[in-house]
């Protein structure tokens, strides 16, 4: 795989003052909003689920709709040079293979064996997959500051999917499928931020969501993953929407949006800070079922959210000055 923005050893040498702040802020912001896209996620289908529907027609729905609204932008943001797409097909069949439809079927193949709270753990070690595949392949060891970091983030994650009370019940089948999971989250963070491919992020994304939709399909038309879509009204917040609405929603705002933001966001900040910024998902996700299906979080596990905040500024910490680029390319004109 092509060297990655910002995780390369001579880009991590430059020192932290010639690194433009007004760059990494921006990130930053990239990273936090792609979070709230796929935070928001789980509770819209929470609604869906709730009325008929099930997590292999939710995510294939999900994902053709943001492929198709993504697809005009993203061809359009090539300029014409179709060699582009041409040379980075490896990259876009293994984005949209792993970080889309493998990590989407293989968690919830892992929810149909074990708790989603265990299951939701176990994928969110990919930060640490991470920083270790760019330990062993690129040798960019951790520092201090950023094991720190990861652990105090762990540890906080543990709190947010309240895993101590001694309800969570783990299988090993449904383990193996979270680390699946995990797999093609820490393959989203990697692919993301390689920027020697010359692919626009919005480019990337489409075409990456565009691969991911036609396997789910696939999976779906073959039987492999049932599917079921009921055409009840879903409820939120003890209101009742169309369920259109959601669905909508789902593609272009979880989807479409957060995939474009995080994969601006990583090619600023690089794979591994951008994989620990995205730890912020979990917390999102309970502040949105706390206020959308009521599932009002308990006192530890608002510990634990703050315990993830703490866990990300100690990676940041840790992180070597880098030099921010113009990477930044979400031109569609």
């Amino acid at each position: 795989m092509a060297a990655m923005t910002h995780d390369s050893p001579a880009r991590q040498a430059l020192s932290p003052s010639t690194a433009p702040r007004h760059g990494t802020g921006v990130g930053l912001a990239l990273a936090v909003g792609s979070a709230l896209g796929f935070a928001l996620s789980g509770p819209l289908a929470r609604g869906l689920l709730d009325s008929g529907w099930n997590p292999a027609s939710v995510v294939t729905v999900r994902m053709t709709v943001a492929a198709l609204v993504l697809l005009p932008f993203g061809v359009r943001a090539l300029h014409g040079d179709w060699s582009i797409l041409r040379r980075s097909w490896r990259v876009v069949g293994l984005y949209g293979v792993l970080a889309v439809a493998g990590a989407q079927f293989c968690y919830f193949s892992a929810v149909d064996h074990m708790a989603v709270g265990p299951a939701l753990l176990i994928e969110y070690t990919a930060p640490a997959a991470v920083v270790l595949w760019l330990w062993v392949m690129r040798g960019q060891r951790p520092g201090l500051m950023t094991l720190a970091g990861a652990a105090v983030a762990a540890a906080g994650l543990v709190l947010v999917l309240d895993l101590l009370s001694g309800d969570a019940h783990v299988s090993l089948v449904g383990a193996l499928w979270s680390l699946g999971a995990m797999v093609g989250a820490a393959a989203y963070f990697i692919i993301s931020a390689d920027t020697d491919n010359g692919l626009p992020p919005i480019t990337l994304a489409a075409a990456g969501l565009l691969v991911g939709a036609g396997i789910l399909g696939a999976l779906v038309g073959t039987g492999v993953l049932p599917a079921a879509a009921g055409r009840g009204s879903a409820a939120y917040a003890g209101h009742h929407v169309p369920w259109w609405v959601p669905l909508i929603a789902l593609g272009l705002v979880t989807a479409a949006m957060a995939y474009v933001l995080g994969i601006a966001a990583t090619r600023i900040l690089g794979s591994r800070l951008a994989s620990f910024v995205a730890l912020t998902e979990v917390v999102a996700a309970v502040v949105f079922a706390w206020l959308l299906l009521d599932e009002l979080p308990r006192p530890i596990q608002l510990v634990g959210g703050a315990l993830v905040l703490l866990g990300v500024v100690g990676v940041k910490l840790g992180e070597p000055g880098v030099d921010v680029g113009p990477e930044l390319e979400l031109d569609v004109a």
